[in-house]
């Protein structure tokens, strides 16, 4: 991590803080650091969820499976609490497993999507294909945390990994321009291309049209904001959707079901900076959750996006999502919930420990509205330490 250098004023007045404390006193300053610089929600997922060789674990899987959206979120995750050992031991597994040691500056090699427990016992990658939603947080990571960390190493393998995620991953619609696929392979069959709203972060496209203004970000994200607006005409995402014959459809495999994909898709826009231009218009295309939960007191496990019609109950993960959403609308109300229920993230009951989804949109959102780390409006990583724990 990084060892910032103190000056002789700063040590003087560490000196007395530490004078006041062994004296009983906490100085406001002090308490407020000490809370925004160590984050125990981070500890525990990393003390459950990341083994000693940076590789994340969904024990809720038959397989043991590791994603590379597992290992791109927990980079994140690890950014925020500037935790630099970690990320790297995260990039290193990433590299080693999930990209076989081709993951370098000069041609990074796109991640498998999915390793873990095979048929015949062994471990390793079950599905070769990559995962765009993943590739654009890796590089997201990699470029703030050349910023942040001032390390350039990171920022170079950032930007050729965009690079590859622009030249395998983001087609040219017909009649609408540039669109991520949610992987190179088996997405585009014939005039039909299926697509995941829940893979397009705004903040994260943000941050790549700035870092990379000649790329297709900036449409991407206009088209993104059109995926959205489309496919959700009651204000609730779909989990996947299609494109065929220049227009938005329903997906042919999946249906308008909008459930454990799409939940990510209200997440993302309540953390889009509001000072975006399409913070504001984003998240008025998905007002049927906010009014669905508002009446009900609780987030539909599922729900037809084209009719609204809801089902079932949503698990804890859902809240983690919800909380951002919430906190962007001004709604104190369904926050003040959200916070109530994730509360059991803190506080498990025995037999119930919350799983690897749980913790990490609970992660997202109580990171979020807890302000340990926000987006700017050009989408760079804003985290709380940066002023306070340097």
């Amino acid at each position: 991590m990084p060892v910032s250098i103190k000056t002789a004023p700063v040590a003087f007045a560490f000196g007395l803080f530490a004078s006041l404390s062994t004296l009983g006193f906490t100085t406001p300053a002090r308490a407020a650091t000490a809370a925004q610089c160590d984050w125990p929600a981070y500890r525990t997922f990393v003390e459950h969820f990341v083994q000693a060789d940076g590789r994340v674990i969904d024990y809720s899987t038959p397989t043991l499976q590791t994603t590379s959206e597992g290992q791109s979120y927990g980079m994140f995750f690890a950014l925020v609490a500037n935790d630099r050992a970690t990320f790297d031991r995260l990039l290193a597994w990433t590299r080693t497993n999930l990209a076989s040691n081709q993951f370098d500056a000069q041609d990074p090699r796109l991640p498998a999507w999915q390793w873990g427990r095979k048929p015949d016992g062994t471990y390793g990658v079950l599905d070769p294909n990559s995962a765009a939603d993943a590739d654009l947080w890796i590089a997201y990571d990699l470029l703030q945390a050349g910023r942040l960390w001032r390390d350039n190493s990171y920022t170079t393998l950032g930007e050729a990994l965009a690079a590859q995620i622009v030249k395998k991953e983001i087609t040219s619609l017909p009649g609408l321009g540039p669109m991520l696929l949610p992987g190179p392979q088996g997405f585009q069959t014939g005039e039909l291309t299926r697509l995941n709203p829940s893979y397009l972060p705004l903040p994260v496209l943000r941050a790549l049209a700035r870092e990379m203004p000649g790329g297709p970000w900036s449409k991407l994200a206009d088209n993104a904001y059109q995926l959205i607006k489309t496919t959700a005409p009651q204000g609730f995402a779909p989990d996947w959707a299609a494109w065929r014959a220049g227009q938005f459809v329903v997906d042919p495999k999946t249906g308008d079901v909008g459930s454990y994909d799409a939940i990510r898709v209200y997440l993302w826009a309540g953390m889009t900076a509001p000072a975006d231009a399409l913070a504001k218009p984003w998240l008025a295309a998905l007002g049927g959750m906010h009014t669905l939960v508002s009446q009900n007191g609780f987030p539909p496990e599922k729900v037809a996006s084209i009719t609204g019609a809801p089902s079932g109950e949503g698990p804890l993960s859902y809240w983690g999502a919800l909380a951002p959403y919430f906190k962007a609308l001004g709604d104190e109300h369904d926050l003040a919930l959200a916070r109530t229920h994730l509360a059991a993230l803190d506080n498990p009951v025995q037999g119930h420990e919350p799983v690897y989804y749980d913790r990490v949109l609970g992660l997202f959102g109580t990171g979020f509205v807890d302000g340990r780390y926000r987006f700017d409006d050009t989408g760079r990583l804003v985290p709380g330490w940066r002023n306070a724990c340097d």
